[in-house]
């Protein structure tokens, strides 16, 4: 007769199976994945670089409240005073190194950016197990995703070229346009956009006359009177630039003093201190190319704006750190790890949901595709332009959302990749 267990005996058998079993399992690890931001927290382009932290501190402060990494995990970003060099940013990246991080942002200048690419591959190949991922959220020259890419390099805004291809298509809409100068800060980053914007006008718009192409120095340049006045007795009918941070700042203001009538094309005249050098002045006249306008078809972003705005008293303006932390945190939730290795692996050819639709992460350069906004500087109306900046009463109007495919650009990128 077959020996069998009694149901009391059943229990306790089980019981000491479920005990065993638990004691064999690894256990959960909560982990706390810190993000070293690495960009200008001083000087001249501190108050970008200060408001890109606060926008990104905030996307954390949600992400950790929503458990967008899972159940255990947080996300912490620290800020690292880069002061906008190259120098001074490899310094801070070594020290984030030593301090164990193993993920850093940056987006304040592609001269800053390329130094990090370097420095990180070349770490990363002598130190296996203590690798860096690199989330670029606007170092924007192309060659970061072309001849420059790095496996550990992912970049979540659109280079100069998408942007450049994007408004191109929209300018060459425009026959009143026959005239445009080009104006811009001596460094990489002017230099694809002066590039860019003759070969993609060439392309478009023949007729077009490029009657000025100036490069200046980068954080120097106080007093722009010097080149408006230049812009101003070339008839141009507008104007297109690159610069940022306080370099645009002081552009449009010395065009703004000087009356000048021409319209201008920008990258980024949404970030910190410019809005306010524009005013009543820039209505009409201030166009921008970017990857996200508040004043969206459905206001999508509204509600972190007004969580950066009730804790911090600023705008938020930099979409790409929601693209940036929703894709690691999803990275960090499927693969079960915060290895920088695996998380990395993850985020190739990864689409996530941000607040312009999707955006994809293209595997084989790391560059994220994504629709793109023209934008124009007008009053608020409470309508299609409910929120304003820098309190103003002045916001972005969209004037047209550009679908991912027209902006998007092919790539030289010969990626080399670690094993798994």
């Amino acid at each position: 007769m077959a020996y069998q267990l009694r149901p009391f005996a059943k229990a306790i058998s089980a019981s000491v199976s479920l005990s065993i079993a638990a004691l064999l399992a690894p256990a959960a690890h909560a982990e706390n994945v810190k993000i070293a931001f690495i960009d200008a927290l001083s000087g001249t382009f501190a108050p970008t670089g200060q408001t890109a932290l606060k926008n990104f501190q905030m996307v954390t402060e949600v992400a950790n409240k929503e458990k967008w990494a899972g159940p255990a995990n947080t996300i912490e970003m620290v800020g690292f005073d880069g002061k906008g060099s190259p120098q001074e940013s490899l310094t801070q990246l070594k020290i984030a190194i030593d301090q164990g991080y193993h993920y850093i942002t940056q987006g304040g200048g592609s001269g800053v950016a390329l130094a990090l690419v370097d420095a990180i591959n070349k770490h990363n190949e002598r130190n296996p197990g203590k690798e860096i991922v690199y989330l670029d959220f606007a170092a924007l020259d192309p060659d970061l995703t072309n001849s420059k890419c790095s496996f550990w390099h992912f970049r979540f805004e659109p280079n100069s070229d998408m942007r450049m291809e994007a408004l191109t298509s929209y300018l060459a809409k425009d026959p009143s346009i026959k005239k445009i100068y080009i104006i811009g800060q001596n460094y990489a980053l002017g230099h694809q956009v002066s590039r860019a914007a003759k070969e993609y006008l060439k392309r478009k718009r023949p007729d077009i006359q490029i009657v000025g192409d100036d490069l200046h120095p980068i954080a120097t340049v106080k007093d722009f009177s010097p080149y408006v006045a230049k812009i101003k007795a070339s008839g141009a009918d507008a104007v297109i630039t690159g610069n940022w941070g306080n370099d645009l700042a002081l552009l449009i203001k010395a065009a703004k003093d000087a009356d000048l009538k021409a319209n201008f094309y920008t990258y980024t005249a949404y970030t910190t201190g410019v809005p306010t050098a524009m005013g009543a002045a820039g209505v009409d006249r201030i166009k921008n190319v970017s990857n996200w306008n508040i004043n969206n078809e459905v206001f999508a972003g509204k509600d972190m704006a007004e969580a950066v705005k009730k804790k911090y008293n600023e705008d938020y303006w930099l979409m790409s750190s929601h693209s940036a932390i929703t894709m690691l945190a999803k990275a960090i939730k499927d693969t079960g790890s915060t290895d920088p290795v695996k998380v990395a692996f993850a985020m190739e050819g990864m689409t996530i949901k941000s607040y312009n639709g999707n955006v994809e992460m293209r595997k084989s350069d790391h560059q994220a595709q994504q629709p793109i906004y023209i934008t124009n500087w007008v009053k608020t109306n409470g309508k299609d332009v409910k929120f304003d900046q820098e309190n103003t009463g002045f916001g972005w109007k969209t004037e047209q959302k550009i679908d991912t495919f027209v902006a998007s650009q092919p790539t030289s990128c010969q990626m080399k990749r670690p094993t798994r």
